[in-house]
């Protein structure tokens, strides 16, 4: 019966609209370092951890435990698609490519450990089905995704 305006709420007071829901495919090693970037101190949700290793991504899982799990990135899309806003993807390299496309496919924003594809052509077809989908994706690169560098 009311609209109340966000400055009501109080300073600092986000929106659960204003938040992410993303989902990660490799949530140890490397993957453990891109979830905690992109989850941003709870300026984003971590939905769903997706890793072969479990035991390997057991202190991700352990930091997440919303979150859920799965041993398969096809099966994680396939589940949440409706729910997933972005896709981290910090996997061994020569899979990149293939989650990369999976998820864009499916209109999924992403963040892609270098390197991107294994060939130019892998390349072409991530730039196309971004600019088909209207896609914001970038390949990690330190220097370009850590601002204090």
């Amino acid at each position: 019966f009311m609209i109340v305006p966000r400055h009501i709420l109080g300073k600092g007071y986000v929106a659960p609209s204003d938040k992410l829901n993303i989902a990660a495919i490799g949530a140890g090693g490397k993957g453990r370092v891109d979830i905690s970037g992109a989850y941003a101190n709870g300026a984003n949700n971590i939905i769903a951890l997706c890793d072969i290793d479990a035991e390997r991504s057991m202190q991700t899982r352990t930091a997440f435990p919303k979150a859920h799990f799965y041993d398969d990135f096809r099966k994680m899309l396939d589940e949440l698609k409706d729910d997933i806003d972005a896709v981290t993807i910090s996997t061994p390299d020569h899979t990149h490519a293939v989650a990369a496309m999976a998820a864009m496919s499916l209109g999924k924003h992403v963040y892609v450990q270098k390197p991107l594809a294994n060939t130019i052509h892998e390349t072409r077809m991530l730039t196309e089905t971004a600019r088909k989908n209207r896609i914001v994706s970038q390949m990690g690169n330190h220097g370009a995704s850590n601002p204090t560098q």
